[in-house]
């Protein structure tokens, strides 16, 4: 037996950090939505009690450093099966980028191996143990659109943005998280303003939302890395609605309503960044597994 699924990268339209909770955790509140670049995931069932990760990426590591095996021996261990799992990554999405690739790579196992177990819990379900994974991983359980608040697990779904073009961004460089928000000052970061990005959303305003991303971790990664500024840079010149920098990066996405200008802002970065796409935006979450 085989199953599929699709894994899809997010992005923040925005994210707010807002203090150092007493567990270490930063306490947040994010906007986040899904866009239609994904990882695929083929789950394949296995009669010895074993799991085996297996990817032509070098980056995909095969063992518990792997959130999706992470996930998978959660499943194990939670519902007491005692089948097992081999897990093929068709790796898409660019690892270590601020798009949450792993952790929709253990969202999507997480659902498929419900299914491929037979086990019949409900998506709240594992969206709840998603967050016993990692802090993105309950949002892409569901997918589509959502504010992101305590370290990331407390999900409230909100309206799809308006369909628009979406163009991603990655330098040749890697981000560490934990080096962004230990070199993050709260008091002196920019704070978006969460309720009227949700506004925006509310009343589909593409304009306002334009006007609206904000990233608190940017102003970090931006110093440590300057290409991210010149990526924003030649995204705007070239025409973008909004430019901002997903999670603490180093992706950066520019939000565009116009066909003409998406692939002047493609070929802008054409030898300057050496991962850029193009893609839409997905609005639509999951509601059955």
């Amino acid at each position: 037996m085989v199953v599929l699924e699709k894994a899809p990268a997010k992005i923040n339209l925005s994210l707010d950090v807002l203090h150092k909770r007493n567990d270490g955790f930063h306490e947040v509140e994010m906007v986040m939505t899904t866009v239609d670049l994904a990882d695929r995931i083929e789950l394949t069932l296995l009669d010895q009690d074993k799991i085996k990760v297996v990817s032509e990426s070098r980056f995909v590591p095969n063992d518990e450093r792997n959130l999706a095996y992470r996930a998978a021996k959660l499943m194990k261990e939670h519902f007491q099966v005692k089948q097992g799992v081999r897990i093929f990554i068709e790796k898409n999405i660019p690892v270590a980028a601020g798009l949450a690739g792993g952790s929709s790579d253990a969202a999507a196992v997480l659902r498929g191996v419900n299914k491929l177990w037979g086990l019949e819990a409900d998506i709240d379900e594992l969206a709840e143990l998603g967050a016993e994974i990692g802090s993105d991983v309950s949002f892409c359980v569901y997918g589509g659109t959502a504010l992101a608040k305590g370290r990331g697990e407390k999900i409230t779904h909100l309206p799809s943005p308006p369909p628009c073009w979406v163009v991603l961004a990655k330098p040749a460089i890697g981000v560490s998280t934990q080096t962004v928000y230990q070199k993050l000052n709260i008091k002196q970061a920019e704070h978006p303003d969460t309720q009227a990005m949700i506004k925006a959303l509310e009343e589909k305003d593409f304009a306002g939302i334009c006007t609206h991303v904000a990233n608190t971790l940017e102003g970090v990664t931006t110093k440590l890395h300057p290409e991210v500024n010149q990526i924003k840079e030649k995204m705007s010149e070239a025409g973008a609605d909004a430019v901002l920098m997903s999670g603490s990066g180093p992706t950066v996405f520019a939000l565009v309503a116009q066909d003409a200008r998406v692939h002047r802002i493609y070929n802008s970065l054409k030898g300057f960044c050496p991962e850029v796409h193009i893609v839409r935006m997905l609005g639509n979450r999951e509601t059955t597994c």
